[in-house]
């Protein structure tokens, strides 16, 4: 049985998780603190498997509570944060710190969607049971020279594919690759809201530019193209160009925006031209895709166990042999660079 300590400064909040996470047979709820200060005697006291974490509190940010438990006892916590601006840039900073997922505060209108809410967050502590804490990596990064090559002038386009975990383990990637890149499509799993604030910060980081997708815009050479919450991106190819495509059709391997639509996109409208990583993830988002990739002979890589906060969705393409190579974050960026340049010597780009 997996013990949950939820912290939260809202009376109403507590006892409405509380509810939800005592129904599920597999989870016991062991605490609920009002704030930092209960949380902290709590943590000693109780040795919670996961936390809830609230991102607001009074006296004692959940920002800043987390950054002492990760130094003085690592624990899975999903941050409980507000569909808002604020709420998207704190919830990010909760990830770099540590946190190995979050999810939207619920509504206190219980009659409309509860049943959801609850699975969701029931599959979201269970996950996070068996995460891996991986130490935020150094933002002083080495950066990858682009080769002898000009990536620019490629075909290629490089897309990627995530879940939990991947807002950090993306981060890590675009941070090493300079500017000069071929085009990049993203899928990561997040709401809406989320996304923008998302590539916001890695524009503020990264050499490629980053940005939210819009729809039937051109994709070029140095940008990185995120696909917004709910809403799944394609590309298709009009004319001598590769442009995006958004639409909210169906979920498809449950998700929207779905990896799994991005790839079998990129099969039809790019092809060969397509080099695709599956990075850390919960579920199979992303593996019928990759496999769909394989076939045709793109380059395909998955991120390994060892640096996957959740390995899911790279175990899931790998058991349908649709992964090309398997291997760490760290040595990624450099593998995506080497067969880039090779590409485009075959091509004479």
């Amino acid at each position: 049985m997996i013990k949950v300590l939820v912290v939260d400064d809202s009376a109403l909040i507590r006892a409405l998780l509380g509810k939800l996470i005592a129904a599920d047979p597999a989870l016991m709820l062991v605490g609920a603190a009002p704030d930092a200060f209960v949380a902290r005697e709590m943590v000693i006291r109780l040795q919670p498997d996961v936390i809830t974490l609230d991102i607001e509190m009074p006296k004692v940010d959940g920002l800043t509570f987390l950054t002492r438990l990760m130094q003085a006892r690592p624990t899975p916590v999903i941050m409980i944060s507000t569909l808002t601006s604020a709420g998207a840039d704190a919830t990010l900073r909760a990830l770099e710190l540590g946190a190995v997922d979050f999810i939207a505060k619920p509504m206190l209108d219980v009659s409309r969607g509860i049943e959801a809410y609850q699975e969701l967050i029931s599959t979201k502590i269970k996950m996070a049971a068996q995460a891996r804490l991986i130490k935020p990596k150094v933002s002083s990064l080495n950066r990858i020279a682009p080769g002898s090559n000009n990536l620019i002038g490629s075909e290629t386009i490089l897309a990627i594919g995530a879940s939990t975990g991947g807002t950090e383990a993306i981060k890590y990637l675009l941070m090493q690759f300079p500017a000069a890149m071929p085009a990049i499509v993203i899928t990561q799993h997040m709401p809406p809201g989320f996304t923008k604030t998302f590539a916001t910060r890695l524009n503020s980081l990264c050499q490629v530019r980053v940005k939210e997708a819009e729809q039937g815009e051109r994709l070029l050479a140095g940008c990185a193209y995120i696909a917004p919450g709910d809403q799944h991106l394609e590309v298709i190819r009009v004319g001598a160009d590769y442009r995006v495509r958004l639409h909210q059709q169906e979920r498809v391997s449950g998700h929207r925006p779905s990896v799994d639509v991005l790839f079998q996109s990129l099969a039809h409208s790019a092809g060969v031209n397509t080099v695709a990583l599956i990075l850390t993830g919960m579920g199979r988002d992303g593996a019928e895709g990759m496999l769909r990739l394989a076939r045709q002979g793109c380059y395909t890589l998955a991120q390994n166990e060892a640096s996957c906060v959740v390995f899911g969705m790279p175990k899931e393409a790998i058991k349908l042999n649709a992964v090309s190579e398997v291997l760490g974050l760290d040595q990624l960026g450099d593998a995506v660079i080497q067969r880039l340049n090779a590409l485009c010597a075959a091509t004479g780009l």
